[in-house]
């Protein structure tokens, strides 16, 4: 009995190990996606982008949701229920599209590492709202917390510049807010027997149809920015990285991979995009990394290591042997 109860642990611990890889993926996904959304918006609105890139990211998850359906089958596998997981992604999308579209238009003042490190903030809100809904949360956890916040501080704000709220932070902080719900309703749907991928490529094509009514309104009256033929044609790589990758591939593998992740580790993991929106803006836009953002950079890599440390079990390791 003990050996099976042993085993099964180490079979939980990989499967930690692994999502939490896929999470890190996501993350420098994410963070250099920042790049070409930035890049994007020099020729079109936020609207007209999360539109198309959504479509993009959408539509290249049919063949996989294919494939991936039919070699389960194959397997014997157990399938997610198709009515389920379109019903979660639907909700999903909503959500998503009004997080996304408040990141799109703080990016139009907003630099790429600014937008990353206060989108990041959701580190913060997830384990807060998981109070809420009585999802347990650490000692650990909560000092992971803890430094992941001083980091950001060093990180968006700095020692010695003033402070002062401009309306692209209070845009990118309600963006912060709705992705906090969006991880938590991952986390909530994945309990059930969803199929991550179908769920995913919903969320997409739900966030784009939504997203359509706002081009008009927001691009074209606000921003004065009406798409054209030749100006999406401008922005076709920067929408292809988004739309591909930040979208079909990063989004997909947040949602393979917060299962059997607490929400809260799984944000402290993805908000790494922050640091990699920095990186990213350094190396491809030329942003040059003060020393703060550096130390900032430091202590959220310190906060997410020890956050993923297990150390309970380490210590309960140690109490059993000294008691042998």
């Amino acid at each position: 009995m003990a050996k099976m109860e042993k085993q099964l642990n180490n079979s939980e611990d990989r499967s930690s190990i692994k999502n939490s890889f896929l999470l890190l993926l996501t993350a420098i996904i994410w963070g250099t996606s920042f790049v070409a959304q930035a890049a994007g918006m020099e020729y079109i609105g936020p609207f007209t982008f999360s539109v198309v890139r959504y479509i993009l990211g959408g539509l290249v998850l049919i063949p996989v949701i294919y494939v991936m359906r039919r070699e389960k089958k194959r397997r014997g596998d157990k399938l997610g229920d198709v009515k389920l997981s379109i019903r979660h992604g639907i909700v999903c999308g909503i959500i998503l599209c009004a997080a996304s579209n408040f990141q799109q238009m703080a990016m139009l003042k907003a630099s790429t590492g600014k937008a990353g490190f206060i989108t990041a903030l959701y580190i913060i809100l997830v384990p807060v709202m998981g109070i809420f809904l009585k999802k347990k949360t650490s000692i650990i956890i909560w000092l992971s917390v803890l430094l992941a916040l001083i980091g950001l501080y060093f990180l968006c704000i700095g020692r010695g510049n003033s402070f002062y709220i401009e309306v692209s932070d209070i845009q990118l902080l309600i963006c912060s807010l709705i992705f906090s719900f969006h991880i938590l309703y991952i986390d909530h749907a994945n309990e059930k027997n969803v199929d991550g991928v179908i769920m995913s490529s919903t969320q997409f094509l739900v966030a784009a149809l939504i997203s359509i009514f706002f081009v008009y309104p927001i691009d074209v009256c606000v921003y004065n920015m009406a798409p054209s033929g030749n100006l999406l044609l401008s922005a076709l790589p920067a929408l292809c990285y988004s739309g591909f990758m930040a979208c079909g591939v990063a989004y997909t593998l947040q949602i393979l991979g917060q299962r059997n992740v607490n929400p809260t580790v799984a944000s402290l993991i993805m908000s790494l995009e922050s640091v990699v929106s920095a990186l990213s803006g350094f190396v491809i836009l030329g942003q040059k990394l003060s020393v703060d953002e550096l130390i900032g950079c430091v202590i959220m890599f310190v906060a997410i290591i020890l956050a993923e440390l297990p150390l309970p079990q380490i210590l309960n390791k140690r109490k059993n042997l000294c008691h042998t």
